[in-house]
Parts: structure tokens; C-alpha cells; sequence
């Protein structure tokens, strides 16, 4: 049994499907078992590619991702948009079936919550499959143990550890999560931070949406690629990643934010040389879209504008969508007309950039997966109780 010794830092993160031991006591055990392997896939499809399928383990999914330092808000919007997605999914079986088992009824009953810890871990091969191991693993599932229901009242959470959240940039508190700590036997204290998801989900769902569709842009440009949406989300909104891409940038400072996340009402400062874009924040959808208000200033004079990028599903990737609003103003106008040309050029020079960079990290991704492969995920019947509802797609 080949060994390596060699520890390496590791953002660990179990999804747990909550309330299915209760589910299961005299529920229909066939139709339940369809309903778990359908869940599991949905919240394993939407925490990859970062996070890999380390283990089933019954009614959770361990992943993780090798990583010395986090980045927070990019974990956020995937834990969030990962609840989300379960929260759709859950619906959507629902309201598909007319079954009155109990197992169908009690679908409602289902929840999910996350723990997060950042450590090192050594891999292992047992049998041709990897195995993580370490004492931070032992951490991670001590987390899954938790009184954080007894003692806030939050049923969908993600309890992120101490040690997470110090290599993540984030500032917890200012986020309005709750401290929490818990004991463990041969672990000792475990400090950590819970995140609402529950409060995230009523707020995604209240909050107005601002968007520049194909009918309000004034110039706009698409993209086809392989790259599924959690990808592309990545290198559209991560600074370093849009460093990457985009045609002349040379960095971008996120300036004024929420306890340091990116998101609605934070702004960047997305450098070119020595001068630099104003980006504002208005909306902020993971994995959908987002959409800023740019201030840039030209030797004519200051222009703003909307600009949202949209990243559309496909069977095989994603579609991105740069679209620009014109300015309001006259004068904006008149220097938005001037400057077209230069702009179509910029766009331009910036998706061939994307897609060589999201070229790139396909076939890293690819290697990785022919060298390690990740567990299968458990098999769904198709012909059966989800017949009638739409297939996920899975990502590997």
C-alpha cells in the first residue's frame, strides 16, 4: 500500500444532507433511496470542480481542495450557491411527483448543512482509490458533531473553522456570522464561525436584480466553452484570476466590501497601469451573472455604464456574456460613441484571453482526473419516481 508522507494544506468540506436518519424511520426505503442519490449529486455537481469527491459517506459528501490559502468569497459562493441548488433540486422532485409515500411527502424534511476546515492532509492509494488522511480530517468530521441548532436555532448552516477563516481573508464577524466553539475528546477546542444560509436564501430571493440583457446593451460579445459555470464564475470575479485574462489589466484591489467579501456593494479599483476602472458592485448572482457600474475616466471627461457578466448553462459548458449599457447622459454618450471602437477592441483582445486561460485550466483539470479519480456518485433511476424530472448535469 504506496504511502506518501508528504502532508500538503487542504480545504476540507463535508455537505451533510440533515434530517434523513428521521426521514428514513418508516418511509418508503426504494423512492428514499432514489431522493438521496438524486440530492447527493446535486450538491456534488455544484461544489465541483474545486472541491473533489473525496468519499461518500451515507447522506454527506466529503471534498476537498488542495489549496495553502482560500479564497473566501469564491467559498461562500459556492457553499451558497451549492444550498441554493439543493434547495431547487428539493423542490423541483417535490413538485414532480404525485406519490403520496412518505418517503415523497417528507422531501420538505431534508436540509443540508456544511462544516469547513483548512489543515494539511497526506493522500493516500488504498485499493486504486485516494484516501485523505491526517488529523485535520479527523477534525473536519468531529465538526459534523456540533450543537449549533441547539444553541443558535439555524437548521442550514456552514460552520467554518477558526482555521478556515484565517487563511480565507474574510472578516467573519463583520459578515454577521456567530462564533461558536465546541470540545472534542483527543481533538481538544474547535473555534469556528456559523453562516446563515437559510437568512442567505431570503435575501437572494428578496434582493431586486439589476441586469443588462441583450435588448438594454449597447455593445455586447459571447462566448462558447467547456468550462462549466462554477469555472467560469471563478475567472470572471476572482482578481487574480481576471489578471489572467483581461486585456490590460494589471490588478484589481477590492477597495470597499462586507467583511472583505466580494458582492453587492463592494467596489473594485480594476488597475491598467497607472489608472485605473471603478467598479461598483449592484448585483451579485454565483454563477449567473454580475453586474457593476464602471466609472472611467477618459481625456474627454468621467463616463459610467453598466456592464453585466452572464454565465449561461449548456450541456457541455457555458456560454459567457459581456454586455455594456450605454450612459445616461449626453455628454457620456457623446464619449461613449468616440470610444467605441477602442472598447470593441478591448473585448476582444479579453475573450481570446478567457478562453485560452479556460482552455488552460481544462486540461489541467483533465490530468488531475486521469491521475486521481474521484468515487463514483451514486447510481439514480431514471425510469422510476424522477422520470418526470430534469437530469442534473454532472461535472467531474
Amino acid at each position: 500500500m504506496p504511502v506518501s508522507l508528504q502532508a500538503e494544506p487542504a480545504c476540507l468540506l463535508i455537505a451533510d444532507i440533515s434530517g434523513y436518519t428521521g426521514y428514513l424511520a418508516g418511509v418508503e426505503l426504494e423512492h428514499a433511496q432514489d431522493i438521496l442519490a438524486d440530492l447527493i449529486s446535486t450538491v456534488v455537481s455544484a461544489l465541483r470542480p474545486r472541491f473533489r469527491l473525496a468519499k461518500l459517506e451515507g447522506d454527506a459528501a466529503f471534498t476537498w481542495a488542495a489549496t495553502p490559502v482560500v479564497d473566501g468569497s469564491l467559498l461562500l459562493d459556492t457553499i451558497e450557491r451549492c444550498y441554493f441548488g439543493f434547495r431547487r433540486r428539493r423542490r423541483d422532485v417535490r413538485q414532480a411527483t404525485s406519490c403520496p409515500c412518505d418517503a415523497c411527502v417528507r422531501i420538505p424534511d431534508l436540509d443540508l448543512k456544511f462544516v469547513v476546515h483548512h489543515g494539511s492532509v497526506i493522500r493516500q492509494k488504498v485499493a486504486g482509490r485516494e484516501e485523505l488522511l491526517g488529523s485535520d480530517v479527523v477534525v473536519v468530521h468531529r465538526m459534523l458533531k456540533n450543537e449549533v441548532v441547539a444553541r443558535t436555532g439555524i437548521a442550514a448552516y456552514a460552520l467554518i473553522s477558526e482555521a478556515c477563516v484565517a487563511v480565507s481573508g474574510l472578516d467573519a464577524e463583520a459578515l454577521g456570522m456567530r462564533p461558536h466553539t465546541e470540545t472534542y475528546e483527543h481533538v481538544g477546542e474547535v473555534r469556528g464561525w456559523v453562516h446563515d444560509l437559510e437568512a442567505r436564501w431570503r435575501e437572494e430571493d428578496e434582493r431586486k436584480r439589476v441586469i443588462v440583457t441583450a435588448k438594454t446593451a449597447a455593445y455586447q460579445m459571447s462566448m462558447a466553452t467547456d468550462a462549466p459555470p462554477q469555472v467560469a464564475w471563478e475567472f470572471v470575479t476572482s482578481p487574480g484570476r481576471r489578471m489572467q485574462w483581461q486585456a490590460g489589466v494589471t490588478g484589481v484591489d477590492l477597495v470597499e466590501s462586507t467583511g472583505n467579501r466580494r458582492g453587492v456593494g463592494a467596489t473594485n479599483h480594476c488597475l491598467h497601469g497607472p489608472d485605473a476602472v471603478i467598479e461598483e458592485i449592484l448585483d451579485w448572482r454565483p454563477y449567473d451573472y454580475v453586474t457593476d457600474r464602471s466609472t472611467l475616466q477618459t481625456p474627454m471627461g468621467p463616463i459610467r455604464f453598466l456592464t453585466t457578466t452572464e454565465v449561461e448553462p449548456t450541456a457541455t459548458g457555458s456560454i459567457v456574456h459581456m454586455r455594456f449599457a450605454a450612459p445616461t447622459t449626453a455628454k457620456e454618450k457623446k464619449i461613449w460613441d468616440e470610444l467605441g471602437g477602442l472598447l470593441a477592441q478591448i473585448v476582444e483582445q479579453s475573450r481570446q484571453g478567457l478562453e485560452k486561460a479556460l482552455a488552460l485550466d481544462a486540461a489541467e483539470r483533465a490530468a488531475l482526473a486521469a491521475e486521481s479519480p474521484e468515487p463514483a456518485l451514486p447510481p439514480r433511476d431514471r425510469s422510476g419516481l424522477l422520470a418526470d424530472v430534469q437530469p442534473i448535469l454532472i461535472l467531474s
